[in-house]
C-alpha cells in the first residue's frame, strides 16, 4: 500500500480512536482530511509560544532543520499519550538513520486553557522526552494557537471530557513551511521517516555541488527493513554504484584510446 494511502487510513482510525466518528460527531473526516493536506506548502509564521519551563520559544527558532511537530492536549488519556510514545519511538529510528541532529521536534498542547507549562512539563516527564535538546515541549495562548493550527491545518472541537480531533503530527521543512501530514497514533516508521529523509538529505533542492551528490547517495542507500523495523545502510547499493561508475569511466577510457589510436593511423597515413 502507498505511503499516502496508509496515511489516509492512519487518519480515518485516528478519528475513530477518539471516538469522533459518530452520530453527533462534529467533526467530518473527510473536511478534515481535505483541510489538512491543503496546508501543505503553507509557511507558518514567527509565533511565540511558552516553553514547559516557562521560558518564552519564538517558532523561528526551530528553523534551519527539519521539524516534527506533534499536537496534543494534556488531559488527554487515549491517542495523545500513545500518539507521543509511538513518535518518540520512530524518533529515535529516525535519528539512528538520519542523524542525531539533523531534524528537531516540538510537542505543542493546543488546549489554551488547561495546558499550561506545568502540566506540559509534567507529560515531557511521563513520557521521558524533558531531557532532549532537540525535542521542545510548549503551550501557547489563544490567539497563537488558533493562526498556528489554522496554518498547519489541524482541526479539533470541544467534546465531553475533552477534545476531539485529528490526530495529526506535521512536518516542516527548514523554511518553516508545511512539507508533509502524518496520521494516526500507531503510524508506520517509514510515513514518517522517508519526508523527512528527503528534507534531511535535500532530495527536492537540484544541486550538483560534492555535498549534494553525497546526500543524495545517503538517500538512495538508507534503505527500510521490513523484518527489523529499522532504516540501515545498504551497502551493497554503494556498491553497485562504484562499480558502475568504474565501469563507465573504464569504457570512456576504452573509447579515447580508439578514438587517439585512430588519429594516429589517419595522421601516418596523410
Amino acid at each position: 500500500m502507498p505511503l499516502r494511502a496508509v496515511g489516509v487510513a492512519a487518519l480515518l482510525l485516528g478519528f475513530l480512536a477518539t471516538g469522533t466518528i459518530s452520530a453527533a460527531t462534529r467533526i467530518d473526516p473527510a473536511e478534515a482530511l481535505e483541510r489538512s493536506e491543503a496546508a501543505i506548502g503553507t509557511v507558518t509564521g514567527d509565533h511565540r509560544l511558552l516553553r514547559s519551563d516557562g521560558r518564552q520559544l519564538m517558532l523561528s527558532e526551530l528553523r534551519g532543520k527539519p521539524l516534527v511537530l506533534s499536537l496534543i492536549y494534556t488531559s488527554c488519556s487515549t491517542v495523545c499519550p500513545t500518539g507521543t510514545e509511538t513518535l518518540k519511538i520512530s524518533v529515535a529510528k529516525a535519528r539512528k538513520a538520519l542523524g542525531n541532529g539533523s531534524f528537531a521536534v516540538l510537542t505543542l498542547g493546543f488546549d489554551a486553557r488547561n495546558d499550561t507549562p506545568q502540566r506540559m512539563h509534567a507529560f515531557a516527564v511521563d513520557h521521558s522526552i524533558d531531557g532532549d535538546p532537540l525535542w521542545q515541549v510548549a503551550s501557547a495562548s489563544p490567539t497563537v494557537l488558533t493562526a498556528l493550527l489554522d496554518q498547519v491545518g489541524f482541526s479539533y472541537a470541544g467534546a465531553a471530557g475533552g477534545f476531539d480531533h485529528v490526530t495529526q503530527t506535521t512536518i516542516l521543512d527548514a523554511d518553516g513551511r508545511v512539507y508533509r501530514q502524518v496520521y494516526g497514533d500507531d503510524f508506520p516508521l517509514p510515513v514518517l521517516v522517508e519526508p523527512l529523509k528527503e528534507l534531511v538529505f535535500g532530495t527536492t533542492a537540484a544541486s550538483f555541488t560534492p555535498t549534494a551528490l553525497v546526500d543524495r547517495l545517503r538517500f538512495l542507500c538508507t534503505v527500510y527493513d521490513p523484518k527489523s523495523g529499522r532504516y540501515r545502510t545498504d551497502y551493497g547499493i554503494y556498491m553497485g554504484m562504484t562499480a558502475g561508475a568504474l565501469s563507465l569511466v573504464l569504457m570512456a577510457w576504452i573509447i579515447i584510446r580508439m578514438w587517439r589510436g585512430n588519429r594516429r593511423a589517419e595522421r601516418a597515413r596523410a
